[in-house]
């Protein structure tokens, strides 16, 4: 059974950092791109970042120059880097996987994670 747990939220001040990390089990990832979803109370769930195979990330235009998106294939882990974070940042953060393939149905299916709350406060 593939899970994702993530860990590594918590509170922070405004223009501080936090580091997440999201690790996969119960499969194989290193050529799956695997992402961070973010979603605040009203919100609809939004794509905050994503890293494919070549380890290329691909951000959205709100946390552009602030996130880092990364993984580790030998951990089968990924890690979202925050800095200089914003009070509108704040949000429960799901990892994902989004097109993982089964052997078992053959077809590909989406994971996510339980989510990390992430709080940006003073």
């Amino acid at each position: 059974q593939v899970q994702l747990v993530e860990s590594g939220g918590g509170l922070v001040q405004p223009g501080g950092s936090l580091k997440l990390s999201c690790e996969a089990s119960g499969g194989a990832f290193s050529l799956n791109v695997m992402g961070w979803y973010r979603q605040a109370p009203g919100n609809q769930r939004e794509l905050v970042a994503y890293i494919n195979s070549a380890s290329f990330p691909t951000y959205a235009d709100s946390v552009k120059g602030r996130f880092t998106i990364s993984r580790d294939n030998a951990k089968n882990t990924v890690y979202l880097q925050m800095n200089s974070l914003k009070p509108e940042d704040t949000a429960v953060y799901y990892c994902n996987v989004p097109d993982y393939y089964s052997a078992y149905d053959g077809k590909l299916h989406s994971y996510w994670g339980q989510g990390t709350q992430v709080t940006v406060s003073s």
